[in-house]
């Protein structure tokens, strides 16, 4: 079906006694599954929603969940062919069970059980942040003894203080007092008269933009590691009404350039107060070009690694929920009962949701 778009990498299962997990991802718009062994691609599949929910300027769960019922058998089938995958040579199946929209959660849980059950393999319910942060696993290896995250996703922006991620609690620096980094951006698209989603069309506006050309406020900067983008959307949004003739493209570029600076200081300096010197950045935000651009230069003269995904690893996807179960697996992770429920509004305290 055209809504497919297929994600894959080369891979050869040498050598035998690797186990293989299938993901499955459907917290919001976008149907992923994912096949991944021994921390490396086999195939995947991804169908989004995304225009679908364009008209109305945010992601409709229903519109979302009837999406994800036509899409999972042919994200399904996809992803193993891919993967040259039978049933029988699955080991473990992961799926978010939280944080998300409820009846798309319910969608993807609802698919995982009965895969689990009539190919009797254990079931592995996943944080979907987690699995953000697993994403960068498959691009640059295992995660260092120690790392700190920031995830930046439509919902949620993170500090996170990190060490085993299928073992050890997620310890929080900071997170989101209001407004999201990607929800201020799908805010400030509107206000611009921008696409849905927002994230890509003010990048995009602020191709051609000044980025010193307002000075939008830097929230919280020097209060800690919390985040606050509401009164920076609120600044635009008072820009635009005084100066309703304001360049578009120079209002996108001065506002990403306020949201970029406030999340790389405060990365950077995450890092440097707790000892660490890796900082992992993850989330469907991270795709944004010119925050990659500023945290390379930034721990580049901390003297920090950088780990960022490619793009197509930043944004949802089955992958990144199959390189969790693959971790859990590895550990000894106790599967789930069959009788996992999702958690729309799970907190993040560790890699698994059950």
């Amino acid at each position: 079906m055209d809504r497919i778009i297929f994600v894959v990498a080369n891979y050869s299962r040498e050598g035998g006694g690797v186990a293989v997990v299938l993901g499955i991802e459907t917290s919001c718009d976008e149907t992923g599954v994912g096949v991944v062994a021994d921390g490396r691609v086999l195939g995947a599949a991804l169908a989004s929603s995304m225009d679908e929910h364009a008209r109305f300027g945010g992601v409709v769960p229903e519109i979302a969940a009837r999406a994800h019922l036509e899409s999972l058998t042919p994200c399904l089938l996809s992803a193993m062919e891919q993967a040259q995958v039978k049933p029988g040579e699955i080991d473990a199946i992961a799926v978010t069970s939280g944080p998300g929209l409820a009846t798309a959660l319910q969608t993807g849980l609802a698919a995982a059980k009965a895969l689990a059950f009539g190919w009797d393999k254990p079931l592995y319910g996943v944080h979907h942040l987690a699995g953000h942060v697993a994403a960068d696993t498959l691009e640059h290896g295992p995660l260092p003894a120690r790392s700190i995250a920031l995830i930046v996703s439509g919902g949620h922006t993170s500090l996170l203080l990190l060490g085993d991620l299928a073992r050890d609690p997620i310890v929080h620096l900071g997170d989101t007092v209001d407004d999201a980094a990607g929800e201020a951006f799908d805010k400030v698209a509107r206000l611009l008269g921008l696409a849905y989603p927002g994230g890509p069309a003010v990048s995009r506006a602020a191709l051609d933009g000044d980025r010193a050309a307002i000075a939008f406020p830097r929230a919280m900067l020097g209060q800690g590691y919390r985040f606050s983008f509401s009164g920076l959307k609120s600044a635009v949004a008072r820009q635009v009404e005084r100066e309703p003739d304001l360049s578009v493209p120079d209002v996108a570029a001065s506002f990403q350039e306020a949201v970029v600076d406030v999340l790389t200081r405060k990365a950077v300096a995450a890092c440097l107060e707790h000892g660490i010197d890796t900082l992992v950045i993850v989330g469907g935000v991270a795709a944004n070009a010119r925050l990659r651009e500023v945290a390379a230069e930034r721990c580049a003269a901390a003297g920090l690694a950088l780990r960022v995904p490619p793009p197509a690893l930043c944004t949802d996807n089955g992958l990144m929920i199959a390189a969790v179960g693959d971790l859990l697996v590895e550990a000894g992770h106790p599967a789930a009962a069959l009788d996992l429920s999702a958690d729309p509004s799970a907190p993040l305290t560790k890699a698994v949701c059950a």
